[in-house]
């Protein structure tokens, strides 16, 4: 995980994302990427091939680069570079008139708040608005800080339900009902 902050404190590893990638790589017939393979670049050079993005890690609404554009997905750090993937370089790289557009149908962004960002008169600007200008048709995101075990739970049920061939609505949607069900049937809530 990257460093964030002054002075720089490192980020926890998120030890049930890395359950939750890997059991929906198994779902897709595919292969995570996961720990210290998963840096910045590497995952870059990925995302104009993938049909389907997932990426499931820790979130911020800073505008690290000051770019007027806030939001970035932390992922591993490597050589030089901080690991941070911000919303401004997802504008630049895949948004742009010279960037590569994305050809994903569907992102998900499995960290916390990454629906969020700055609100203008021209809507929200974010991690989700750059990646919609980048190509991709539809986002799931969070609005908020999330847990780590239950957004596992959340998201493997989520898949569950898309791969019963339900759209992306019903199935969140379910996946969110299976969640509270959950949660009430231990007394968590």
């Amino acid at each position: 995980m990257p460093s964030i902050g002054e002075p720089s404190r490192q980020l926890p590893e998120l030890k049930a994302a890395e359950e939750e990638v890997k059991a929906i790589a198994t779902f897709l017939n595919t292969e995570a990427i996961i720990g210290d393979q998963a840096t910045r670049e590497d995952i870059v050079r990925e995302l104009p091939q993938a049909r389907l993005i997932h990426l499931a890690t820790h979130g911020l609404l800073d505008d690290i680069k000051q770019l007027g554009i806030p939001g970035a997905i932390a992922l591993a750090p490597s050589g030089e570079d901080n690991g941070w993937l911000t919303a401004g370089e997802i504008l630049e790289r895949f948004a742009s008139s010279q960037g590569i557009p994305l050809h994903a149908h569907l992102a998900v962004l499995s960290a916390c708040v990454t629906g969020l960002g700055k609100i203008t008169g021209d809507g929200v600007i974010g991690l989700s608005r750059c990646f919609m200008a980048a190509g991709v048709p539809s986002l799931v995101v969070s609005l908020w800080q999330v847990d780590d075990v239950s957004t596992t739970f959340l998201m493997i049920k989520f898949y569950e339900n898309l791969l019963t061939h339900q759209n992306v609505a019903n199935a969140l949607k379910e996946a969110q009902w299976a969640l509270l069900v959950s949660v009430w049937k231990r007394g968590l809530y």
